[in-house]
């Protein structure tokens, strides 16, 4: 049994017990505390408030709100009406209610003989922003959050500037690694570069709770950087920590804070959140043969518009970029001087400008089959794979075991070491897990394999491997709004046909 799941008992009993001596001074059966359901009924009798409160007592998530809402009035019926009071209450009830329960300084007054107490200016004004705070941060946590796509390794299923909304619920929402943090930001406090927007006094293990459905091939996902526990602050995720140290070596990487800053870790919730299309759920065999992607042997199924890098020979003139913006092109270059240009196209596009009187040419970039590229998972030369041949490999399963040897050891090292947090050598060519020699390794989580729309120009999983189901943040559900970034507010900036869309 966890610690967390421990301390989750002691407090939850402690807090009963807590309302069982409150109940009991307001008048009620203590017992009652034990029934669900009837207890918050009479709980909204003790406090007096209407029984239409119950029905946000019913909605998931919306009722922990509730419940510290009820917590505060169940302070305020012992005449605490301070701020500092009703905030330990609601921060501390399995300490501050048994308190209340078992103090007999301590007198319940009915809510209807209280005195009207006036608030200043200032408290009406702390109380509705502490109030929005809670309500905004239970909702951003548990149900739904903003966020805005930075890069185009989705395009053209999702674009740069576009604004979507993710679901928490969808997978289930998980308990915060890092529970104390300044609200509505991510890892980093605002106007600042650095500094960090939480602290780690208190760390809670991953425990997600139920979702309304499981992850399936093709769901758009939003998870934290599998490669962001340990980053350079220079760089932050747009360079690999790990692929530095490749390059450079660690004593440069370590050594030479002024072009690389500072070397920090990051807790899992706290990683940079990446967003990309799920190719391979748990005990999925995945293989890329000449850029088309089998799963199970099957070819993907994409709703999505997948885009590759291509090589676009003209007569020597340019390529109007009118037509180009028709075509939604946004990512192309003159590579010489003879009209030779590299394009990020569609299947679409590409067949578009094939029709241009200029164009003599137009050949789609492709890396053969045996072409060694290190920079791909899992960086090892006994896997000949690039980005568009790759495989096969399988995603690791909860509860499956593999054997390991020093051959393979490469694909599930980062899973054994870093996610799964066991202590893994190797020592005269044996493989040791927590001290013991090991010939095989059972994975304790579940995994995903990552890959956007964008194949040539997306950093995913076939730079960095799998991801963890504890990495898992929600699932991209609907675009809101969609800002060109290369437009003024004047020419076209709010794509209007990309507002108001489901993601598929």
């Amino acid at each position: 049994m966890s610690i967390y799941l421990i301390l989750m008992i002691v407090f939850s009993i402690a807090t009963l017990v807590g309302l069982w001596k409150i109940f009991e001074k307001a008048g009620k059966p203590g017992w009652t505390v034990l029934v669900p359901f009837y207890n918050l009924y009479i709980w909204l009798k003790i406090i007096r408030k209407p029984i239409w409160w119950y029905i946000f007592l019913l909605i998931p998530f919306i009722n922990v709100f509730m419940i510290l809402l009820m917590i505060v009035e169940l302070v305020k019926c012992f005449k605490k009406y301070g701020l500092g009071a009703q905030a330990l209450g609601a921060v501390f009830p399995f300490a501050y209610l048994p308190y209340l329960g078992f103090s007999k300084e301590e007198t319940y007054l009915d809510p209807l003989k209280r005195p009207v107490i006036k608030k200043s200016a200032l408290r009406e004004w702390v109380d509705a922003i502490i109030f929005a705070v809670i309500a905004a941060s239970i909702i951003r946590i548990f149900l739904i959050e903003a966020y805005t796509i930075p890069t185009s390794s989705m395009e053209k299923s999702l674009l740069v500037g576009d604004y979507l909304f993710v679901s928490k619920i969808s997978f289930g929402p998980k308990v915060p690694n890092t529970p104390l943090s300044f609200p509505f930001v991510h890892h980093t406090l605002p106007l600042t570069k650095e500094t960090k927007s939480y602290v780690e006094w208190i760390k809670l293990p991953y425990n997600r709770f139920p979702g309304l459905s499981k992850i399936k091939n093709m769901d758009v996902v939003v998870f934290n950087y599998p490669d962001g526990d340990t980053l350079c602050t220079a760089f932050q995720s747009n360079a690999s920590y790990y692929a530095l140290i490749k390059q450079f070596g660690r004593d440069a990487v370590w050594n030479n804070p002024s072009y690389f800053g500072n070397v920090i870790a990051r807790p899992v919730d706290k990683r940079e959140n990446f967003i990309k299309r799920c190719i391979g759920i748990p005990g999925d065999t995945i293989v890329i043969r000449d850029q088309v992607v089998l799963i199970n042997g099957q070819e993907e199924k994409n709703p999505g518009s997948k885009e590759y890098k291509y090589l676009v020979r003209t007569d020597g003139s340019t390529i109007n970029k009118n037509k180009l913006d028709k075509l939604n092109v946004t990512e192309y270059g003159l590579v010489d001087n003879m009209g030779t240009y590299e394009m990020t196209l569609t299947d679409q596009a590409a067949e578009a400008i094939k029709s241009y009187a200029n164009i003599r040419q137009i050949e789609r970039l492709h890396q053969p089959a045996n072409a060694w590229d290190p920079n791909i998972f899992p960086f090892d030369s006994a896997y000949h794979w690039n980005v568009d041949n790759y495989g096969p490999i399988v995603i690791p399963k909860k509860g499956v075991t593999v054997p390991i040897n020093l051959q393979n050891l490469c694909l599930y090292k980062r899973i054994i070491d870093v996610f799964e947090e066991n202590d893994l050598a190797v020592n005269d060519g044996k493989i040791f897990i927590n001290g013991k020699e090991s010939n095989s390794y059972t994975f304790k989580m579940d995994y995903y394999w990552m890959m956007g729309d964008n194949r040539h120009n997306s950093a995913d999983s076939r730079f960095w491997g799998f991801v963890p189901e504890d990495h898992v943040v929600g699932k991209a559900v609907f675009v809101w709004l969609s800002l060109d970034p290369n437009k003024s507010i004047f020419s076209g900036k709010i794509r209007f046909n990309k507002i108001f869309r489901l993601i598929k």
